[in-house]
């Protein structure tokens, strides 16, 4: 929903932005309580965040099913937007 979010491991936090989660699909995303593996990075400002993150063992995520929207009225017709 905002591109980012955090990964809790070992009772820390780990920030977590879209573009790290290793995804063969165009809609990057984690489920809630999903189990993952990734990589700490450290950012420009000295913090750390989750990098080339994968389901265990390299598999892909699972992520969430994006939701679509209806805005509009139409013929019953396939009509939406992301």
């Amino acid at each position: 929903e905002r591109g980012f979010g955090f990964i809790q491991s070992q009772d820390q936090d780990f920030f977590v932005h879209y573009t790290g989660i290793e995804s063969s699909g165009g809609f990057r995303s984690l489920a809630d309580g999903e189990e993952v593996e990734f990589d700490l990075e450290v950012d420009d400002r000295g913090k750390q965040r989750a990098v080339r993150v994968t389901g265990p063992g390299g598999a892909p995520v699972k992520g969430t099913q994006r939701q679509r929207e209806y805005h509009g009225e139409g013929d019953g017709g396939d009509q939406g937007r992301y």
